[in-house]
């Protein structure tokens, strides 16, 4: 029996198919290159200096979580790791300085809930996208905010700090600085006691808890991790507290939801990003040196002493997180109705 094709003959592809074949083999000729691109930068990484930049003034709440993580990477990727305060509008100008720097893990970003989950849902035109821009690389810490009340203000209870806003209208002051969650926990406090509070804007949280102390103004939203041992020495009041449970240190403080104030998010989240396109050799390098740090017994003490959580994390959790952080800002934004320019 002759074969059906001579064995001389080539087999012919038709064109169509002649086509997928070199396109499937192009995309994975350019699949190894970049793999290979990958691996080269993140080859030897760390070689120098990492920088860590803080948007916001030293002293506040992100600046304490920067430090800790800065003192506690450097031993474990063989090289410094320092932290730079680059303030000024709500967290923005530090941020996109990080998500238009060379994606090459040199520059990091410690970031989360304000400058990530928040930006977008009240700015418009920053020069980068808050979620879009960054690769999240790992969670350091959750921590919660408190209302907390000038000794001097003539009220111990969230329902008497309210009578008296109401029987005075106009005449206490909170501050935060514009465009954060502390700004916005004091707008959603008045929008739900429908109360006249009048917000005072500050460049950080550190120096409005600063003047709170002072006596230049009545009340303030704050981090646990700065106003805790305020409230431990008698110096702040505190009134009513956003996390889902009362705080251990404080249990005889309520939470805003056992007060009537319902919808307002329980936590806020650190953490540390890097410029959108690093490699994920690099990041996968760095997630595993902050959880580790996470991990070591003298920075739990460290966290434990501020009442803050460590939350170990993939950097995929991270991201998932803050999505679902943007989401809930969102809705808490739109309710109290702010538009920042």
């Amino acid at each position: 029996m002759q074969p059906l094709v001579p064995a001389s003959a080539g087999i012919r592809l038709p064109n169509i198919q002649r086509s997928s074949v070199a396109a499937l083999l192009a995309l994975l000729s350019a699949s190894l290159y970049m793999a290979s691109i990958e691996a080269s930068l993140g080859e030897g990484y760390p070689e120098r200096t990492i920088k860590i930049v803080v948007p916001f003034p030293a002293g506040g709440p992100t600046d304490v979580a920067a430090r800790l993580v800065a003192q506690s990477l450097s031993p474990r990727l063989g090289h410094s790791v320092i932290v730079e305060n680059q303030a000024g509008a709500g967290g923005r100008i530090g941020a996109k300085a990080v998500a238009t720097a060379v994606p090459d893990g040199y520059t990091l970003l410690l970031g989360g809930t304000n400058v990530n989950a928040i930006t977008g849902a009240i700015y418009k035109n920053l020069g980068f996208d808050p979620i879009k821009s960054f690769a999240p690389v790992a969670m350091i810490y959750t921590d919660s905010l408190a209302l907390a009340v000038s000794p001097r203000v003539p009220a111990d209870t969230c329902q008497e700090l309210v009578k008296y806003a109401k029987d005075n209208p106009g005449k206490l002051k909170y501050g935060a600085p514009p465009g954060i969650y502390t700004h916005f926990a004091g707008e959603f406090f008045k929008n739900k006691t429908a109360t006249d509070i009048l917000f005072v804007p500050y460049k950080g949280g550190a120096p409005v808890v600063t003047v709170v102390l002072g006596g230049h103004i009545d009340m303030v939203f704050n981090n646990k991790s700065t106003v805790l041992p305020h409230f431990k020495e008698r110096k702040l009041k505190a009134l009513a507290v956003t996390s889902q449970s009362r705080w251990p240190e404080l249990p005889d403080t309520p939470t805003m939801q056992e007060v009537g104030i319902s919808g307002f998010p329980s936590e806020v989240i650190f953490g540390l990003l890097a410029p959108a396109g690093t490699s994920m050799m690099i990041i996968g390098r760095l997630n595993s040196a902050v959880n580790d740090a996470l991990r070591a017994a003298e920075v739990r003490a460290s966290l434990d002493a501020v009442g803050v959580e460590a939350r170990i994390g993939t950097p995929q959790e991270f991201a998932e997180t803050l999505d679902e952080q943007a989401r809930q800002w969102k809705t808490v934004i739109d309710e109290i109705g702010i538009k920042m320019e």
